[in-house]
């Protein structure tokens, strides 16, 4: 970081999101504690593992924020006009992310102690902050929600995937169980997928799959829940449901996929696809892999029958 020269410049900074509607006897007073600098591409300009005394207001450049390694892909940028610190400049306490200009930057640095000074005198200067403070934690909270939703998606069936279901599990259960009603499950495998790769190719099977998971989901409950679990695999949760009903149900799923003899892709015209159904239900205690294990032995046999069938 190197200090440089900046011309004072009363305008500019009432143009800053920070000092809008500041007095200017207020901004002239912070113009004697500015101190400009001057950042190289790639310098770090905050970091966890330093405490960091000092807001940082951009002028010209850009800004790059990382969460938990710089060898993670930046999170947002700070532009021209946005400041970096002003959580750890509020509290005095290590910043929660690293800050590292992406190209060259220049920045206005205030020192804690000369901008709090300033709260008393002004309190449109600490409204402005308490608005910059909350649009950060907005922020974080979509990059939490965003980066949890793609955690739980299969990015090809647009399904929840297997680590989701972990957690819808234990809350189905918990919820059936202290109602005193069922659950049920089913483990749905693609028949002779490998082949249908193999003949087809490997795009085709991603659209066979695509075309599993979008007729079945459409014709269950909202309150059912469907994850593909793996491969060609797919497991389907059914809250509140015996086996009587869970069987109905998947000879159902089973005919409808039965029927579709061919379907259209952006690969032109495929065939399509049949699957092998598993049922179990849910058993005092049950575990999700205990559960798992008896619907795909279920699975197991109605393949050793013949395929495209239910089992259970």
């Amino acid at each position: 970081m190197k200090h440089v020269h900046w011309q004072e410049d009363l305008a500019l900074l009432s143009r800053l999101r920070l000092f809008q509607n500041v007095t200017a006897g207020c901004l002239e007073q912070l113009l004697k504690e500015f101190r400009a600098c001057d950042l190289e591409a790639g310098e770090v300009v905050l970091s966890p593992f330093n405490r960091n005394q000092y807001l940082y207001l951009v002028l010209s450049g850009r800004l790059k924020v990382y969460l938990g390694s710089l060898d993670n892909n930046p999170v947002s940028s700070i532009e021209p006009g946005d400041c970096a610190g002003e959580i750890s400049f509020i509290d005095d306490d290590h910043p929660s992310a690293y800050v590292v200009a992406s190209e060259p930057t220049s920045a206005l640095r205030l020192h804690r102690q000369s901008l709090v000074s300033l709260f008393q005198q002004s309190p449109q200067l600490m409204q402005n902050l308490l608005e910059l403070l909350c649009d950060r934690v907005r922020q974080g909270n979509r990059i939490i929600l965003d980066t949890e939703q793609n955690a739980k998606i299969d990015t090809l069936t647009g399904l929840f995937n297997r680590r989701w279901l972990e957690h819808v599990y234990q809350r189905e259960s918990t919820r059936c169980a202290f109602n005193e009603q069922p659950l049920s499950m089913l483990m749905l495998d693609v028949d002779h997928f490998k082949a249908y790769n193999d003949n087809h190719g490997h795009l085709a099977g991603d659209y066979a799959l695509c075309l599993v998971a979008h007729t079945l989901r459409s014709q269950l409950r909202p309150t059912d829940s469907m994850a593909r679990y793996g491969g060609e695999e797919f497991v389907i949760l059914l809250p509140e449901m015996g086996s009587g009903e869970a069987r109905a149900i998947g000879e159902r799923l089973r005919c409808s996929l039965e029927q579709i003899s061919s379907f259209y892709s952006p690969l032109g015209v495929l065939p399509g696809v049949t699957v092998s159904i598993g049922l179990a239900e849910m058993r005092q205690p049950d575990s999700l892999q205990g559960l798992i294990a008896r619907a795909d032995s279920a699975m197991y046999q109605a393949k050793q029958d013949g395929r495209n069938r239910l089992n259970g």
